[in-house]
């Protein structure tokens, strides 16, 4: 799943700063990953000619959880050290084939100038970034990634970098929800999430059909993920459910309406330079599929508001009048969300 964006941004009150959570106290004593420096020379991925090897490097990290399996990331490094990290999702493709942010968005020309670590997990497809109660043959074996991402890659990763302990993590469709529930299943551990275009109330129907749409793409379904509908883990990794976690954390959720905006234009942005028949089927395609995946999440998002509000959660609520399922407002979220990160790298 993909979106775009406009610009109307609803600014709250910023909440009081959490108590900090290292790495180290979210491991405990579970092994970590084994991170390295440099290139994979048996693997050729797409990704790699955004590599250029000076601040932006390629990186190989193993989760133990999933029996070693190593993990590609694309990490654009601090121009000084003791700086924060953004840990940056992926959607539906997990980085593994084009529609990813390193492919579709300007992340490293935007990030380059902020003198902040951005690391990019470079696989996922279709994984949710969760931990999964079944394993998956066609995924790669194990699916345990809330354990690599929270309690084994951050250690040994900012030690590398010389990060300061402040951390940030963001994603779009897939990755919105994702990006959500780690930081409420991990309170205080980072200072800032982004959400964009996901969907949240996983244990209602019409967000877990949206999950199984998703899921299908890999011929698994929601019951390997998350076990039988209406278990606890289903509670678990219900986002509006488990809102709470999200107290004292700065929080930027967007969504579109649905609506064609003005990225989804012929003429827009990303399509001027195309050839007009390019144009016209891009532009149709994005209108009309983009345009239904959009409106479900805007109404996905609205139920998160909603619970966010009652809990009295501030966040910067950026609920576009227009706007698709799309990677041009995706693209403008990375500057939406950088006064929330921001704020919360400095408070």
């Amino acid at each position: 799943m993909a979106a775009v964006a406009c610009a109307l941004s609803i600014v709250v009150a910023a909440p009081a700063q959490s108590a900090p959570v290292s790495p180290a106290q979210l491991a405990g004593n579970a092994p970590v990953s084994q991170v390295s420096v440099g290139p994979n020379l048996a693997e050729n991925p797409k990704w790699r000619s955004k590599v250029d090897g000076d601040r932006v490097v390629e990186m190989w990290a193993t989760s133990p959880a999933m029996d070693n399996r190593a993990i590609p990331l694309v990490v654009l490094k601090a121009a000084n050290p003791q700086r924060p990290t953004i840990y940056l999702l992926n959607g539906g493709d997990g980085g593994e084939g084009l529609a990813n942010w390193l492919m579709q968005t300007d992340v490293i020309d935007f990030y380059k100038d902020k003198d902040v670590n951005v690391v990019i997990p470079m696989s996922g497809r279709f994984s949710y970034y969760t931990d999964w109660v079944e394993d998956m043959p066609q995924l790669g074996g194990k699916q345990r990634w809330e354990t690599f991402l929270t309690r084994e890659l951050p250690g040994p990763l900012e030690g590398i970098l010389k990060a300061n302990g402040k951390r940030a993590i963001a994603g779009m469709s897939m990755s919105a929800t994702s990006a959500v529930l780690l930081a409420q299943h991990n309170p205080g551990f980072y200072d800032g999430v982004g959400a964009f275009s996901g969907c949240y109330a996983s244990a209602k129907p019409m967000p877990m059909a949206f999950i199984g749409l998703t899921l299908q793409r890999a011929d698994a379904n929601p019951t390997q993920m998350w076990g039988p509908l209406g278990s606890p883990t289903w509670h678990w990794n219900d986002a509006v459910a488990q809102a709470e976690g999200l107290r004292n954390t700065h929080v930027y959720v967007s969504n579109g309406s649905g609506l064609a905006g003005a990225w989804d234009m012929p003429s827009g942005p990303r399509l001027r330079e195309h050839h007009p028949f390019i144009q016209s089927v891009a532009a149709t395609t994005t209108i009309v599929e983009g345009g239904v995946i959009e409106a479900a999440t805007n109404g996905c998002t609205h139920d998160l508001k909603a619970k966010m509000d009652k809990l009295g959660i501030p966040a910067d609520w950026n609920l576009r009048p227009t706007g698709t399922h799309s990677w041009g407002y995706w693209q403008d979220d990375l500057r939406g969300s950088w006064a929330t990160f921001d704020r919360a790298f400095h408070s």
